[in-house]
This record gives C-alpha cells, sequence and structure tokens, in this order.
C-alpha cells in the first residue's frame, strides 16, 4: 500500500465488526505514529487506548449517563456558532448523506438522537482512543494533535483497520478525563473509535466529497 492508497481510503467508519484487534498491534502503530511534526518537537499529544474489561465498564458508565439524561459543560466548541458557508452546507450535506444511507428521514428527530447515541459506544468498535492535551498548550499544538492523528489513522489503514475520530467526547469532559484519571493540567481533545469495518452495514458505501481544487487553493508559479 502507498501513502496514496492509505489517504485515498481512510474515511471514518461507523459500524464496526466483532473482531479482536491485536494489541502488539495497536501498541505499535501507536507508537509509530508519534514520528508525526510536532513544533519545536514538543510532541504535545497524551493517548489512553482502552479495550477489553475497561472498554465496557466504560461503555456501561456512558449508557447509564445517557439514559439520565446526563450533561457536561463542553471541553469546546466542536464547530463555530456562527458557522457559515460553504462549511455549514458541506456539514449538513455530509450528515444528510449518512442519514439518507440509514434510511432516517429529517422529521425523526428519535431515530437520528438514537444513531447519534452511537458515538458513545464507539460504533461498536473493540478499541477507543482518547488524546488529552496540556491546558498550556494553544492552537499551534493542537494542529500538533491532528497530524498525530491523521498519521496514527494512516497506520490503521495500511494494516486494514479502520477509525473514527470523534471530536463528539468534548460534550462529556468529566466522565471521560474522570474515568481515565487524567490530571488536572490537561484537558480532553476527543477520541477515536479502532478496530475492523462491518462492511455490511448501510453507511459502509458513505463518502465524503471534497470541494474542487480551485474553491480552496491557488498556485503562484
Amino acid at each position: 500500500m502507498t501513502v496514496t492508497d492509505a489517504v485515498t481510503a481512510r474515511r471514518a467508519v461507523r459500524s464496526f465488526a466483532a473482531r479482536a484487534v491485536d494489541p502488539a498491534l495497536i501498541r505499535r502503530l501507536v507508537a509509530l505514529a508519534a514520528r508525526a511534526p510536532s513544533g519545536g518537537n514538543l510532541q504535545p499529544w497524551h493517548i489512553d487506548v482502552l479495550g477489553g474489561e475497561t472498554l465496557a465498564a466504560f461503555r456501561r458508565e456512558m449508557v447509564a449517563k445517557i439514559a439520565a439524561g446526563h450533561r457536561e459543560t463542553p471541553t469546546y466548541a466542536i464547530y463555530p456558532p456562527e458557522l457559515d458557508d460553504p462549511y455549514e452546507a458541506r456539514r449538513v450535506a455530509i450528515g444528510e448523506a449518512m442519514y439518507g444511507y440509514l434510511g432516517i428521514p429529517r422529521d425523526d428527530r428519535a431515530a437520528r438522537r438514537h444513531w447519534f447515541a452511537r458515538n458513545f459506544d464507539f460504533f461498536g468498535a473493540p478499541l477507543a482512543l482518547f488524546c488529552t492535551v496540556s491546558r498550556t498548550m494553544g492552537p499551534p499544538q493542537w494542529s500538533d494533535l491532528g497530524m498525530y492523528l491523521q498519521t496514527l489513522m494512516l497506520l490503521l489503514v495500511e494494516h486494514g483497520l479502520a477509525s473514527c475520530p470523534q471530536e463528539c467526547w468534548a460534550m462529556y469532559p468529566e466522565t471521560v478525563t474522570d474515568f481515565l484519571g487524567t490530571p488536572p493540567e490537561r484537558m480532553l481533545f476527543c477520541g477515536m473509535a479502532i478496530g475492523y469495518e462491518d462492511k455490511s452495514h448501510p453507511t459502509a458505501a458513505l463518502r465524503s466529497d471534497r470541494a474542487p481544487l480551485e474553491e480552496w487553493a491557488r498556485f503562484r508559479f
């Protein structure tokens, strides 16, 4: 597999097969992804990977909290409060495409809420990853986190694994950091579901599009 192959194949997978992942492989890929670029070599990422009974215990806690209507103050705004076009149009389009594959109409709010809640079950993935960062870090270091996570996701593709990066976990920072025992000087950035894709699921056919190059790039040479 080439880098081009991995970049093209990578996508946010929302249904995982009931197939275990080799712990030694994940340990190796999590370590290798640290070769990602990092300004000043700060390497600001902190990674927790959950599986087995640890992940099962976390799932049980989340099920109980969601059933009870538990809410927390989000770590950050996942999207700008006044998201304008073309960004808002892109966000809406991919959401409607996904619900279209699932057969959930726009007016079925209960079904959409039920589907969204699957985020907090990691879409059935056997492994969950959380990324935290020191509260002293700023936007440049947050970009380092993105580069680490993208590097990891491409490595996962190379080894036949799938992933779903999940900023939705910013909605439950207290639950996550309390469970992980994260020190107070660090904050939650995001989560990630990891496993083998269930290719029989309707969402397996979903592919997000990309804006034409002319919309966002200029070449001056």
